[in-house]
């Protein structure tokens, strides 16, 4: 089934237009005419069965059936220290498909990636595209959010109240994952802290410590840091019966 993201109120109308790109994306990318059938979701968490009812000089009418809401899960909150190249974009895509609810690019003392506030915008708005194309593609119905990048301490600060922090350190050998995330009672935020290629600084993981979070590892096997922040969504996803 085709399926177009297209932002709704909460109380959803029966028809909606669309014009400007989304409307150029359902003629030209989607190649759908009047009569046809496809699937609106509202990045938000519901979808619903749509068709294509007029096509305009300058917008096309869709109608719309009863929305559909998908199970909500838990949210898991990856906390990813600036990479270099593409790497980043890498776990968005990715980490959108293994269910992640919220990105937060976070500048770190290892970061080599250094990003002034016009870069940053750009950066961010061109990461929001890559998660809602993925969230399209792997038929989610919600869209995770991106948060513009940040310093790692800052980026704690706009957690909600309430989550529980873990972050992935290299020194630490005792306590896996799995098992700091069962321990996390059920349907609690989590949010994982991820280092750059470098890891994270001694002083960083201190602080992270002093603010309630627990390190934990992944096991013996050494990630980069992209491959760990796949891995450790898809254990926790795994855990929470998500996958598997």
């Amino acid at each position: 089934m085709v399926r177009l993201l297209v932002p709704l109120p909460e109380s959803a109308p029966t028809e909606v237009t669309l014009s400007g790109d989304r409307r150029h994306y359902l003629l030209h990318v989607l190649r759908l005419g009047e009569g046809d059938a496809l699937e609106v979701f509202d990045g938000a968490g519901r979808a619903f069965d749509a068709r294509v009812v007029a096509v305009e000089e300058d917008a096309v009418r869709l109608t719309l059936g009863e929305a559909r809401r998908a199970p909500a899960s838990r949210e898991l909150h990856i906390l990813q220290g600036l990479p270099k190249g593409d790497k980043l974009e890498w776990v968005l895509q990715k980490g959108t498909e293994l269910g992640a609810a919220a990105f937060h690019p976070v500048a770190t003392a290892r970061s080599v990636v250094k990003l002034d506030p016009k870069r940053a915008e750009d950066r961010t708005a061109r990461w929001m595209k890559i998660v809602e194309e993925a969230a399209r593609q792997c038929r989610r119905n919600d869209v995770p959010h991106v948060h513009p990048p940040r310093p790692l301490a800052e980026a704690t600060r706009v957690l909600a109240p309430g989550t529980a922090l873990l972050v992935l350190d290299e020194e630490e050998s005792a306590t896996p994952l799995g098992e700091a995330f069962r321990a996390c009672a059920p349907g609690v935020p989590v949010a994982l802290v991820i280092g750059p290629e470098g890891g994270l600084a001694r002083e960083e993981v201190a602080t992270l410590q002093a603010l309630g979070a627990r390190p934990v590892t992944l096991g013996r096997r050494i990630l980069r840091t992209e491959t760990a922040a796949l891995a450790a969504l898809a254990v926790m996803a795994y855990l929470d019966g998500e996958l598997g």
